[in-house]
């Protein structure tokens, strides 16, 4: 296969492999002779268009034409004008025979039950605190408990969760900050938690707990201020030591799939990602969902172009409300600060050949499969419901996965075409789009979607995936990140710092 068209309203056609200039292409019954070199990923008109007509891909405009452009001719950045900053009217069109709705089945996994209800995938103590002064303190005292208190069976590590707030913020942006601690000191992966506060800063402990939902599981929780010890790390160790008792004795159970909870992401985007990797994550997420778990996904910015194919799958008009209301905030937050939603597509985005951000949305969303939408979450906030959540969260990945994890996610799976080290505070399983990113980078990937590509069934795919995605679950597979150890958190800016 040569040339992969992907709905057939599509106006423009995928290259599978390098086009050369003058060489004739079959697809279908169609012979496309192709105007000059066109990379893989990128694409290929498949009819002549005027400068204004609509350019289609997916079965949706991806922007339109900038001049007249031939048939045969490669369609980029050179030759397509985006409308992602166009004001929109939606409408609300459920059709409840092509989604798939929230269900229940005997899928197992095996985790760690916690006092709140929720399950843990992982058993990892946290360290963190409310600003950045005590970042250098927390690495250190990570390191130290590391060298002292190994990994186990039953424990998988300490997490130093450093960040760059706490300090300098006012209003909606300090908000965001106390908002996102909050929902960290609730996720069901975290089996003990160290909070270090310095003594000054503006997120101490107390005025984060207000945004709490649940209340702390103090046998699981220490806190101390370095401003009044006279040895901050002795004091940090001898606490890390009390949590590493209580942790060591846990122990894995039998749950339904109920009590997993995936955030969905994709970085390092290319041509390939809405045909495979993300086609993959969507099928996977259909399997979750009507099995009764949660899934959750982000990239607000990469939902532009997208709207309307996520509100047709909302519930309910209630959650089509919500999520009007959700595209509506995040615009306005781009738009405060003077920038175009097109300004999302990277430069490797666009060597991928990713055009415009509406050929980006029509992607990413594919990460949503055929699922009824649920509710939005905003961001900061907790999922409420089983199914398919929308999470508030910008197209930056770390920013947008923390925002999920802070949601309640235990567990990540994470789709690229490019490639990226990028690392989350949760599992966090890589799908390669194709086969060449996947053999180059072993170590950041965990699952090759490229196979899609090359003819072999979905359904066996997501089999196959699925089974990886319990597996991970259950502590019997280590992901990309946790072989190497990264994790991070990313918070959303939102003010001037003072």
């Amino acid at each position: 296969m040569d040339l992969y068209r992907i709905d057939e309203k599509d106006t423009v056609a995928v290259a599978i492999k390098p086009l050369r200039q003058g060489e004739s292409y079959a697809l279908g019954e169609k012979t496309v002779t192709v105007l000059q070199d066109i990379p893989a990923g990128h694409k290929v008109a498949l009819k002549d268009m005027k400068k204004g007509e609509r350019i289609i891909k997916y079965g949706a405009p991806i922007g339109e034409a900038a001049e007249d452009i031939p048939v045969g001719e490669w369609i980029h950045t050179h030759n397509v004008i985006s409308h992602a900053d166009d004001q929109r009217e939606f409408t609300y069109d459920f059709d409840r025979e092509n989604v798939i709705m929230p269900g229940s089945s005997h899928l197992t996994f095996r985790g760690y039950k916690r006092k709140s209800g929720e399950v843990g995938t992982r058993n990892y103590i946290v360290i963190m605190s409310g600003v950045f002064c005590s970042n250098s303190h927390i690495k250190k005292i990570a390191a130290m408990a590391e060298q002292r208190f190994p990994k186990t069976e039953h424990f998988d590590g300490f997490l130093p969760l450093t960040h760059e707030c706490g300090c300098g913020q006012a209003g909606q942006d300090i908000v965001n900050v106390k908002k996102i601690l909050a929902g960290l000191l609730q996720n069901p992966n975290f089996g003990g938690i160290l909070f270090m506060e310095v003594g000054c800063e503006i997120t101490k402990l107390d005025t984060v707990m207000p945004y709490m939902e649940k209340e702390l599981d103090m046998e699981r929780f220490k806190t101390f201020t370095m401003q009044e010890e006279d040895d901050e790390i002795e004091l940090a160790m001898e606490y890390l030591e009390a949590l590493y008792q209580r942790v060591n004795q846990d122990r894995r159970e039998e749950c339904p799939v109920s009590g997993l909870h995936i955030a969905t992401n994709c970085g390092g985007s290319d041509g390939f990602s809405g045909l495979t990797g993300n086609k993959l994550v969507g099928s996977m997420a259909e399997r979750i969902c009507a099995a009764g778990g949660t899934v959750t996904l982000t990239e607000i910015t990469e939902m532009f172009g997208a709207e309307q194919f996520l509100m047709n799958k909302a519930i309910d008009e209630a959650t089509f409300e919500k999520i009007k209301e959700l595209i509506r905030r995040h615009k306005a937050y781009i738009e405060k600060y003077g920038e175009s939603a097109n300004g999302n597509p990277s430069f490797g985005n666009k060597q991928g050949g990713i055009t415009t951000i509406e050929d980006k949305s029509l992607g990413c969303v594919q990460k949503s499969g055929r699922n009824a939408i649920v509710d939005v979450v905003f961001y900061g906030d907790r999922v409420q419901k089983k199914g398919l959540n929308l999470v508030q969260g910008p197209g930056s990945d770390l920013v947008g996965v923390t925002s999920q994890i802070v949601a309640g996610a235990n567990m990540v799976v994470f789709s690229t075409g490019r490639g990226t080290p990028v690392a989350f505070a949760a599992p966090t399983l890589k799908v390669a789009t194709n086969h060449r990113i996947f053999e180059k980078k072993q170590g950041w990937m965990d699952f090759s979607a490229g196979s899609l590509i090359d003819g072999k069934d979905l359904g066996e795919l997501t089999d196959e995936f699925v089974e990886l995605v319990l597996r991970t679950a259950s502590g019997e597979y280590r992901s990309s990140n946790e072989r190497t150890g990264f994790y991070e958190i990313g918070i959303l800016r939102d003010g001037v710092i003072l």
